[in-house]
């Protein structure tokens, strides 16, 4: 991947954008929310940084099959997991509505989700007024269609969120770096077109990496992308290797009844191959068989689709969230806006966080098939399949 980060961060607007982060990271701001986050219990530290390098941190949502009720209450003793089809013992556990949590809202703005900006705007308002009600919480806004655009950084303050918002569907000026640094914006380049791999892989690698804690993105989107120089692969992987689990709304546009020709899986203009085995047959998603992503770090492509396949925007959100312990939710006639992000704020407080440490000898560097289950008859566990070890 790093020959990946590099083209991106090699863009005309890559000093802009590196200035921009330097001048946040040493922002009182950024300084006071990092000394408030709260450690995960005693085995864990403040943050990644920090951490024993091998910890990985599960967020975990336990549903009921019939009714789809969140399953509350539960302790360490009702799970199980296990590590490329080995017992892995859980180290920590915890509800995640006792640590801090960052959120990043990624908007579509492309020609064919502008019928339904306003309702969004309006919608997000409210949720960022619900969820930075509670302490130890952040956000940050950004927009996507031929680039990526971050319009609110991470920061508590509602105002700012709300003026971001009503940015939505404007196009961002390329100003200086002073400029940029001034006024807050960065330009997270991207391929153009439909750029939404390149608005996760930004904003996972970019944004929450060096972030300690609980992070979520919440995407809303059709789920086409034509511009991306990142893939559905890359994208996925960079949330992964983040901590960071993705959701999504889902609004059917225009663009979804079209073809897409670049983003599909596997396809990556720049040659960077696909972390692939088996997709979509083979195993997939595979408990460590040698279909993507498991098979014990196996990275070789096979199987891949044929670049000119006709996409579907909702089974493309449906995998990216599934790959990272999210979910999808179509809005409609069914669902109204407020309605989604309610669902999504319902899972994120209901959640529970499992920490566990791989034995060295299982340490190599590749993809890792996470197993977790529960014993509790006619549930469902969500948690992201598998994680990323080693060398990007």
């Amino acid at each position: 991947m790093k020959t990946s980060r590099r083209t991106l961060l090699r863009s005309p607007f890559a000093p802009g954008f590196l200035a921009a982060l330097a001048l946040l990271l040493s922002s009182p701001l950024f300084a006071q929310a990092q000394t408030q986050s709260k450690p995960l219990a005693q085995a864990s530290t403040q943050s990644e940084s920090e951490k024993t390098p091998a910890q990985v941190l599960l967020a975990v949502t336990v549903r009921e099959k019939k009714h789809d009720d969140l399953v509350p209450n539960l302790t360490q003793s009702n799970f199980t997991l296990s590590v490329d089809q080995k017992p892995q013992a859980i180290q920590t556990f915890e509800p995640a509505s006792s640590l801090p949590l960052t959120f990043g809202l990624l908007v579509d703005t492309s020609s064919g989700q502008r019928g339904a900006l306003s309702d969004e705007s309006a919608a997000s308002g409210r949720f960022f007024d619900q969820m930075l009600g509670a302490p130890h919480q952040r956000a940050f806004l950004i927009q996507f269609a031929h680039e990526v655009d971050l319009l609110a950084d991470v920061s508590p303050n509602k105002d700012a969120l709300h003026s971001a918002l009503g940015q939505l569907g404007q196009q961002q000026s390329q100003d200086t770096t002073s400029d940029q640094a001034d006024s807050g914006e960065r330009h997270l380049n991207s391929g153009g077109g439909d750029t939404l791999y390149d608005a996760i892989y930004l904003a996972s690698g970019q944004v929450m990496k060096p972030l300690p804690d609980r992070k979520v993105l919440i995407i809303v989107t059709g789920g086409i992308d034509s511009g991306s120089k990142e893939t559905l692969f890359s994208s996925i992987e960079a949330a992964q290797r983040a901590n960071t689990t993705v959701y999504a709304l889902y609004v059917k546009g225009e663009e979804s009844r079209g073809n897409n020709n670049n983003g599909y899986p596997g396809r990556h203009r720049g040659g960077v191959g696909f972390p692939g085995g088996g997709y979509p047959g083979g195993g997939y998603p595979g408990g460590g068989g040698g279909g993507w992503p498991g098979g014990g770090g196996n990275r070789q492509p096979a199987g891949r689709p044929t670049e000119g396949s006709k996409t579907d925007g909702r089974k493309i959100l449906e995998q990216i969230c599934s790959e990272t312990g999210g979910r999808m939710f179509e809005i409609s006639h069914k669902m109204s806006f407020d309605q989604g992000f309610a669902a999504i704020a319902s899972e994120l407080r209901s959640q529970y966080i499992i920490g566990f440490t791989p034995p060295k000898s299982d340490s190599y560097s590749g993809y890792h098939r996470v197993v977790l289950t529960v014993n509790k008859k006619d549930t469902i566990v969500q948690t992201r399949q598998g994680y990323y070890s080693g060398d990007e």
